[in-house]
């Protein structure tokens, strides 16, 4: 697993392992935070294709998913 610091994934990059549509490279676009500092809302975009999708930030803990930088 990814150690991820929620307070650092905006603008992040990510590569997708198995891409659809030929989108692999990925930037988190907006990030919002609760009362108590946790993630609320993750949007993700899609590098090539600007499609935009809501994502559960602690997916990209996942390396059989997602890998942290364009690869």
């Amino acid at each position: 697993m990814n150690t991820i610091n929620p307070r650092k994934l905006l603008h992040s990059k990510w590569t997708a392992v198995n891409p659809t549509n030929k989108e692999k490279h990925f930037l988190v676009t907006e990030l919002e935070f609760d009362e108590e500092g946790k993630v609320a809302h993750c949007l993700i975009e899609a590098v090539i294709s600007n499609r935009s999708e809501p994502i559960e930030w602690a997916e990209l803990k996942d390396r059989n998913i997602w890998l942290q930088g364009w690869k």
